[in-house]
């Protein structure tokens, strides 16, 4: 992952605890730097495994602000990274100078993957910690702690400059916990929220299981697919890229690669073509199946404990609520 420019500035809160200030860095890193590149790569990686919001510049409104302007400014070389980061640690400040808590390094950095380029930041706190000197004695040694990010963003300069409508190039994190800190980051990125990764990855999941209901696949069958679209979406989180429909329909059935895409447009699910995977919902998915005596079960491991239970003590499987289609083959035998 090359870096183009990367810089580190400091935020701390005032004596009197009302507002942050900011050191800035008086240069940038030197683009070679191997221990920078190292801790970029190691915060972007932590930074793809957690929950994010999704969306894109607001143009005008009350949501527009100037990092739009600035970043115009830096790409078109009449500013250069050190102010663009200097503005954007500056706004940041005041923007969270209700959240003290923030306080640390602010990393900014521009880097290139490929064609792709994007614009990374991410406030990272340090704690101490304990390191062996050259007496081969214990001694303090202050550590960034890059496991626990609450407060980054990145932005897809190639996707934004692209201009394609409805692409959504901007990501933040999004924690529950840490609301503030997230509308903080929005005003600072002045963006419109788009796509709500959570609700669009449990609608991808529900299509995913209607067309595997759809195609009565056989339980090892259903389970490979399921295994296929779970590694495909984990990988596309430690890219930090979307998952796209197409692709993944080619994955989840090489011999008639379009049957997913073509169920999923047919159903209308209202999916966009490319959706932001969110951990947690990927995670929590499986889909249990068995077979055995003439009885086929198979479904969704989060419905486990809602819709359908299980007894162990009595080896019983409870379902709530019977599909539809079952019932009304049910009725047509009884009556």
């Amino acid at each position: 992952m090359p870096l183009l420019h990367s810089i580190v500035h400091r935020l701390d809160p005032t004596l009197d605890g009302e507002r942050l200030t900011l050191t800035a860095a008086p240069a940038p890193a030197q683009s070679d730097d191997p221990v920078m590149a190292s801790l970029v790569n190691t915060l972007n990686d932590t930074y793809n495994t957690k929950a994010k919001g999704w969306g894109s510049f607001a143009e005008q409104g009350d949501q527009a602000g100037p990092l739009l302007a600035w970043l115009r400014a830096y790409l078109a070389g009449e500013q250069d990274f050190t102010q663009l980061s200097t503005a954007i640690a500056e706004r940041l400040a005041r923007e969270l100078q209700a959240q003290l808590s923030v306080s640390g390094y602010l990393l900014l950095a521009h880097i290139r993957q490929g064609d792709t380029e994007t614009l990374f930041m991410a406030l990272v706190h340090q704690r101490e910690g304990i390191g062996i000197g050259e007496a081969h004695q214990a001694v303090p040694a202050a550590q960034l702690n890059v496991s626990q990010l609450t407060l980054a963003a990145r932005i897809n300069l190639t996707q934004w400059q692209s201009d394609t409508p409805g692409t959504q190039y901007i990501s933040f994190l999004k924690d529950r916990g840490g609301k503030k800190l997230a509308e903080g980051m929005t005003a600072l990125l002045g963006m419109e929220e788009g796509i709500d990764a959570p609700a669009e990855t449990r609608t991808l999941l529900k299509a995913f299981s209607d067309y595997v209901e759809k195609e009565d696949l056989g339980e090892d069958a259903s389970r490979e697919k399921t295994d296929t679209l779970v590694d495909y979406a984990n990988e596309q989180l430690r890219r930090g890229e979307p998952m796209t429909l197409e692709a993944l329909s080619e994955l989840v059935d090489e011999q008639q690669p379009k049957a997913f895409y073509d169920h999923i447009r047919n159903v209308d699910y209202g999916l966009a073509a490319e959706i932001p995977p969110d951990k947690r919902t990927i995670s929590q998915f499986r889909r249990f199946t068995g077979r055995a005596g003439g009885v086929s079960i198979s479904f969704d491991s989060h419905l486990l404990g809602s819709s359908i239970e299980y007894d162990e003590g009595q080896d019983r499987l409870i379902i709530k609520q019977v599909p539809k289609q079952l019932k009304e083959q049910l009725a047509k035998r009884k009556s």
